[in-house]
């Protein structure tokens, strides 16, 4: 067969406006690390040109005095260009720096083009600076004008103040939108930001609330599977003795809960695996419901605890309540295992309310103490965190007198309506 080669995609044009966007962050971030560059080319640039006005005898063709000496339009063209150069640092002392100039330069008659870089001081400190700097910034820039009309008296007020007014503004209105785009771009980065890190809280608390939930459902599944092999074996080094084919059944007991265990086990480690190779899922099964609860309380009597069951109404509770319920039973039988002793026996009552609530009470004749297991571990814990996922209740502690043993009480209410 002959190999088909594939076909390379056409690249498409990039846009315009994203292709200016990205000229404008690579130079922005270059301006940022090396914002002394920018300055001397900028200044560089404003510098040549004041320079060839003055040098090229420009300037005269707008002056009102064209017998100035060269070399005082030199250091007019210099004063009110080089300044420039610390704009962005000190805005405002660079514009005090350049007002005298502007000054001698209006009262000689020369009127240098370069008096409008002023306007640049301007759009700085409307950029950097609190919006009320600008009465004294319009005072300096209007005193050139006065001294030119009252000096020269060419023109009228109304249109020189008027002509520097118009440009001031329009330099005010771009400086206050640059400004205002600028702080809402710094607004949406720092939300982003804020965003970021109640995201990251999330994960962690939904990664510490989804450890939280493994573990307990490792410690019902082991705890009690071990529990009730202990039990078993137990039972079978006595039954060794004096009946071999009761030794028998309890090693097969004990060999089937073990399986039962390890698939139990096997199943939730292929849940929580992270990659699948080759697109295998992982075996996936239902978890344990009331309809299993006859199978769980088989297993405790073959491990040697007698339980008796009572159940009243008719089970209409969905699996989430179910599997609470379930794991309850489980981890109170494997507590009455571990802790009751010998000849003690176990008691479920379950009671399946209208509306959905349910009531459950195991008790059993123990002589242990259940009370450090319940709570220096996680058998307590989980029960009253599988309990308050429904807001019901839980009680657990010693029988009152003069009954002996332990009680465990469990309430859930009625399901809300959605």
């Amino acid at each position: 067969m002959e190999s088909v080669k594939p076909v390379p995609e056409e690249r498409t044009a990039e846009p315009l406006t994203e292709y200016v966007q990205r000229v404008n962050r690579r130079f922005r971030a270059f301006d940022r690390r090396r914002p002394l560059v920018w300055d001397l080319l900028f200044t560089g640039f404003w510098v040549t040109a004041a320079l060839i006005d003055c040098l090229g005898g420009g300037w005269r063709n707008v002056a009102h005095d064209t017998d100035v000496p060269d070399g005082l339009v030199l250091v007019l063209s210099l004063g009110l260009s080089v300044p420039l150069l610390w704009r962005r640092v000190h805005p405002r002392a660079t514009l005090l720096v350049m007002a005298p100039v502007a000054l001698v330069n209006a009262w000689s008659g020369v009127l240098l083009q370069a008096a409008l870089l002023q306007l640049v001081l301007v759009f700085h400190i409307v950029l950097r600076l609190p919006l009320r700097s600008l009465w004294w910034v319009i005072t300096l820039l209007i005193a050139p004008t006065c001294v030119t009309v009252a000096r020269h008296g060419e023109g009228t007020w109304n249109q020189q103040l008027g002509s520097q007014l118009v440009s001031v503004g329009v330099v005010v209105l771009i400086a206050v939108t640059v400004r205002t785009r600028r702080n809402y771009t710094e607004a949406l980065e720092d939300r982003a930001r804020r965003l970021e890190v109640e995201r990251d809280q999330q994960g962690r608390l939904a990664a510490a609330a989804e450890r939280a939930r493994i573990a307990r459902e490792m410690h019902d599944i082991i705890g009690h599977n071990l529990s009730v092999i202990t039990g078993l074996a137990d039972g079978g080094r006595y039954a060794a003795a004096k009946s071999p084919e009761r030794a028998a059944q309890a090693l097969d007991a004990i060999g089937t809960t073990s399986r039962q265990a390890l698939g139990e086990l096997r199943r939730l480690l292929d849940v929580l695996r992270d990659d699948e190779q080759d697109g295998d899922q992982a075996e996936l099964a239902p978890q344990p419901a009331l309809t299993d609860l006859d199978q769980l309380v088989d297993g405790v009597r073959r491990a040697g605890l007698p339980v008796r069951t009572t159940v009243r109404g008719h089970a209409t509770l969905p699996e989430g309540r179910q599997l609470t319920v379930y794991r309850i039973i489980q981890e109170a039988l494997t507590n009455t295992l571990k802790h009751a002793g010998p000849e003690a026996t176990a008691h479920i009552d379950l009671c399946y309310e209208p509306g959905g609530a349910v009531a459950l009470t195991v008790t059993d004749t123990g002589h242990g103490a259940p009370t450090p297991a319940l709570s220096d571990g996680r058998g307590l814990p989980g029960m009253r965190e599988r309990t308050s996922l429904y807001g019901g209740t839980l009680e657990a502690g010693p029988r009152p007198g003069p009954e002996q043993g332990w009680r465990v009480h469990l309430h859930l209410p009625e399901e809300s309506p959605q």
